[in-house]
């Protein structure tokens, strides 16, 4: 599954988004879908920056799954669209299983614009499923999903046309794609720099930085790392191509450790290093906030 979470949060996240515009409904006009390690980034990642995708971890041997499945079925069916049922089988998809930390099953996650969203356990009766997902609709809904792009029978909803596309995130775009990133950080930069707020565009500077400095990684990155442990711009170096890697737990306790090990100020770019991971990330990503805990401790 390397390709389908391989940076997934980081750079995967604006071409996931893409492909997502024009992403079809599932087939054979239901809401309900199989979720393999072969489709999980087009069915479930890509598709989560359309409508929210709702995850059914399952198993021919649980007898609550066997209760609770349908019942999640007939609900996505209802719902018309405006979510998307993923169902996995954990025993043929063991590494999704894995990489979601599953302990028992049923278990249910959400996934609303390529981060994971907790869900529940065991079979809940009807009302509760239902609580739940009025909560995820009105996440997706302030994450500013649009919506299906399609009908069942692959007609076209009827609503307002989406908006036109934003020029300077165009013009940004395209030289992040020709590998110009100075050119990609300044005009994302004057983006911020007429306004401030734009979660977009500072999740985009913040992208381009992290890019920039993969492009110019030492092959040996780790390797100079074991040799000079306390040294902060081989450790942060070593730390990138680890999350380049999909390592990301090793590149939170590689960065602690550092914290842990360094006095005063020599820990602010280690720090700051690791703040942006977190924001990369997103504050849905399970891993994020026992690393924002470690990262406390160690300062403090």
């Amino acid at each position: 599954m390397s390709g389908a979470v391989d940076l997934a949060a980081v750079k995967a996240r604006s071409e996931a988004a893409a492909r997502a515009a024009t992403a079809p409904p599932p087939a054979g006009g239901s809401y309900v879908l199989d979720a393999t390690e072969a489709n999980f980034q087009a069915e479930v990642l890509d598709r989560s920056f359309q409508v929210p995708v709702l995850l059914d971890l399952w198993a021919d041997w649980c007898e609550p799954c066997k209760q609770l499945s349908p019942l999640l079925e007939r609900l996505a069916n209802e719902a018309g669209g405006s979510w998307v049922l993923a169902r996995v089988d954990v025993e043929a998809n063991q590494r999704i299983a894995q990489m979601l930390q599953v302990q028992s099953i049923p278990t249910v996650f959400a996934v609303i614009g390529g981060q994971l969203v907790p869900g529940f356990q065991g079979a809940l009766p009807e009302p509760q499923v239902r609580e739940f997902l009025a909560a995820l609709l009105q996440a997706a809904s302030q994450a500013g999903l649009s919506g299906p792009t399609a009908t069942p029978d692959g007609a076209q909803p009827d609503g307002p046309p989406a908006p036109p596309e934003d020029e300077r995130f165009t013009a940004a775009e395209d030289a992040l794609e020709a590998g110009v990133f100075d050119l990609a950080a300044e005009r994302y930069q004057a983006i911020l720099n007429a306004e401030p707020a734009n979660l977009e565009a500072q999740l985009a500077l913040r992208q381009v930085g992290l890019l920039r400095r993969l492009s110019v990684l030492p092959p040996d990155a780790l390797h100079a790392a074991v040799l000079a442990p306390d040294d902060v711009p081989t450790q942060l170096a070593a730390a990138d191509a680890e999350l380049a890697n999909n390592q990301i737990e090793a590149a939170f306790s590689r960065l602690v450790g550092l914290v842990r090990r360094l006095r005063g100020e020599d820990r602010m770019p280690v720090r700051d290093r690791l703040v942006e991971y977190f924001e990369l990330l997103g504050p849905d990503d399970p891993r994020v906030p026992p690393a924002r805990r470690e990262l406390a401790n160690a300062l403090f």
